[in-house]
């Protein structure tokens, strides 16, 4: 399961961390990190929830994370998916802030 280490180390998680989360051995993710064993379908859903991703994107039958993330390839511009991107990489309070301004520019578009 090479995409449960690379979302790992994106998150600048531990293995023995994330065995914690899950209530698990550090030796487990090492195991399902390396090929040697699998993890079974229960905790595949709560890896993919954890990391909010697909199922299929954490065993490597797709190259798009998310659902959101095929429908934004599928349906948006570029430069809306770079907003979108760009959005759900900010912290929730910037989100929050980001959120308020653009209802302010939408409601009054006369003073843009």
């Amino acid at each position: 399961m090479e995409q449960l280490k690379k979302l790992r180390q994106a998150h600048h998680i531990s293995q023995q961390k994330l065995a914690d989360e899950f209530h698990i051995s550090q030796q487990s993710i090492w195991k399902y990190e390396n090929d040697i064993s699998e993890p079974d379908i229960n905790m595949l859903i709560q890896f993919s929830n954890y990391f909010n991703v697909s199922v299929d994107y954490l065993i490597g039958n797709s190259e798009v994370p998310t659902k959101a993330d095929l429908i934004a390839e599928k349906q948006l511009s570029p430069d809306e998916t770079t907003l979108i991107k760009s959005f759900r990489s900010l912290s929730t309070k910037m989100q929050a802030l980001t959120l308020g301004l653009l209802n302010e520019i939408t409601n009054n578009p006369s003073d843009t």
